[in-house]
């Protein structure tokens, strides 16, 4: 049986939760990385983190020991100005609420930053910096309340750090939308451009998308029509797989990026049950019946594949009764 990796001739990562968690690399994963060139395997990573150039994401990737050119990093921050950029004519003014390197996304594309609302600016782009503030929230309220565009770079709510998650762009842009009752353009994740354009740079034929968030990695790789592969480094957990709501369900289930260079047991049904390497998975009536070790990642490949059979439409999230049974 041919490893995972055979399958694809991309792959499309996410960095928080799957390559790093805060200045940290995660065990394994570089090492994983450096394996794919040998194999022929294209990497370029797709990111929602917008306080920070490609350029310097790329030079930190590469200070962990991650191959990264500074074309191989897609980011929202990318993305939200190209976005500005066809909405709004050069020279219009911008309030950047985020860091110092999106305002330098938006100055590249021909526009003006500004961090005031008295400015007056035409339209208002919101991306995560640990420096934002109330005031610099206020501002933007205060910009999009009197008709500004508004766009945000990408809505994690949270975003996984060496000590735990903590709040997201998302969670500051909910305050914005609070404030003012209005919603933004979401340029990165889970919307598809990101990743087709991610895809095209690498001109990937097969890539497969992979990412430690259902809701933001998995949701975008698949709207945008590509294999996706959640890997259990990041935010979502066995459970919270097993429970995702249709759109968001992964065609692969990884431990670890070295599940690269593993044969990858697909589940297959026989007879009512789902079964993937020894553990098999039945629904009935609403609850599930499981055999298998709880820790064995097979178990869980059959579990999720025996409950989406059973609701293949399902338009949110729905946690299972399980019964374990020998």
């Amino acid at each position: 049986m041919e490893d995972f990796i055979e399958a694809f001739d991309a792959v499309l990562s996410d960095l928080d939760g799957v390559v790093y968690t805060g200045s940290h690399a995660i065990p394994g994963a570089v090492e994983a990385l450096r394996a794919l060139a040998p194999r022929g395997v294209r990497l370029g990573y797709v990111t929602n983190n917008a306080s920070r150039t490609s350029a310097e994401v790329a030079a930190h990737l590469r200070e962990l020991g991650a191959p990264a050119e500074d074309d191989d990093v897609v980011s929202s921050a990318q993305a939200g100005a190209e976005l500005l950029a066809k909405m709004v004519a050069a020279g219009t003014r911008v309030l950047v609420t985020g860091s110092a390197a999106l305002a330098r996304e938006v100055e590249g594309r021909g526009l003006q930053p500004v961090r005031s609302a008295d400015a007056a600016p035409e339209a208002v782009i919101q991306g995560f910096s640990p420096d934002l503030g109330w005031r610099d929230l206020a501002e933007a309220a205060y910009a999009v309340a009197a008709g500004a565009h508004w766009v945000a770079t990408n809505t994690d709510m949270s975003i996984p750090q060496a000590r735990g998650l903590a709040p997201g762009n998302g969670a500051l842009v909910a305050a914005v939308r609070s404030a003012t009752g209005r919603e933004p353009l979401v340029a990165g994740k889970p919307e598809a451009p990101l990743f087709i354009a991610a895809a095209e740079r690498l001109g990937a034929r097969r890539p497969v998308v992979v990412g430690d968030r259902l809701d933001t990695d998995i949701l975008g790789g698949n709207r945008a029509g590509f294999a996706t592969a959640v890997v259990l480094t990041g935010v979502d957990t066995r459970e919270s797989i097993l429970a995702a709501r249709a759109a968001e369900r992964p065609n692969f289930i990884l431990g670890t990026l070295d599940d690269f260079f593993r044969p990858y047991p697909e589940a297959v049904e026989d007879d009512g049950a789902w079964r993937a390497g020894s553990a098999s998975a039945r629904a009935v009536q609403g609850r599930l019946e499981v055999s298998g070790a709880r820790e064995d990642l097979n178990t869980w490949r059959a579990a999720c594949a025996a409950w989406w059979s059973a609701y293949p439409d399902a338009e949110g999230p729905a946690e299972p009764e399980i019964a374990w049974v020998a």
